[in-house]
């Protein structure tokens, strides 16, 4: 599975990244820090899952996944909070 991960947090990106790694079937394709580069990378990168907080600078997880899901081979999506 192709993941795309999504916080404006680096610390998450790092660690999400860390414990899909060794997890037979994924693949982390990218990272993003908004939603603007989330959906910018989801369709450059086609992946199969985002994982992706809920709240961002730029707009929210839920806006996020609304204009994902538009995409012409929409992800599915994970929306997450450390909250």
């Amino acid at each position: 599975m192709r993941v795309l991960l999504v916080d404006d947090d680096p610390v998450f990106l790092q660690s999400a990244a860390r414990l899909l790694a060794p997890e037979a079937g994924f693949t982390v394709v990218g990272r993003a820090r908004t939603g603007a580069e989330a959906i910018e990378q989801a369709g450059a990168l086609s992946p199969d899952l985002v994982l992706m907080d809920v709240e961002m600078p730029d707009m929210d997880g839920l806006e996020t996944t609304r204009r994902l899901k538009a995409l012409p081979i929409p992800p599915r999506v994970l929306l997450v909070s450390i909250y």
